[in-house]
């Protein structure tokens, strides 16, 4: 599964998908951060699922229309915690966000938005 930690993700959460056989890219080892808007282009060109702590995606989403390839946000949920909680959330919700769902994990709580149907 492919997924993009946004830079405000924990880095330590990179190495632990990594060791668990995600091909995981993190935007906080580019030199500067792109932007949410850049951020949310790469993950969809490049068929990522975007995780990230920002609700600002959610409007860029809804409100915009931009396109993605799944989103995973993640609430109050302790640094060194993330990356078991979004392994977790993947393992259980993976097919869900490959398909273009919006996730949410906060406090144990998973709510799931999946995309509209096409018509």
């Amino acid at each position: 599964m492919r997924i993009l930690l946004d830079t405000c993700v924990w880095g330590g959460a990179k190495s632990e998908l990594l060791r668990l056989g995600y091909d995981v890219f993190w935007t906080g080892d580019l030199p500067e951060d792109p932007g949410d808007e850049e951020i949310l282009a790469i993950a969809k060109k490049e068929g990522r699922i975007l995780v990230t702590l920002d609700k600002d995606f959610g409007e860029l989403v809804f409100l915009h229309g931009f396109a993605h390839s799944g989103i995973l946000r993640l609430v109050e949920i302790p640094s060194k915690m993330q990356g078991k909680s979004i392994h977790q959330v993947l393992h259980s919700f993976g097919d869900q966000l490959v398909a273009g769902a919006i996730v949410t994990l906060k406090d144990n709580r998973i709510r799931v938005r999946l995309p509209l149907p096409s018509s």
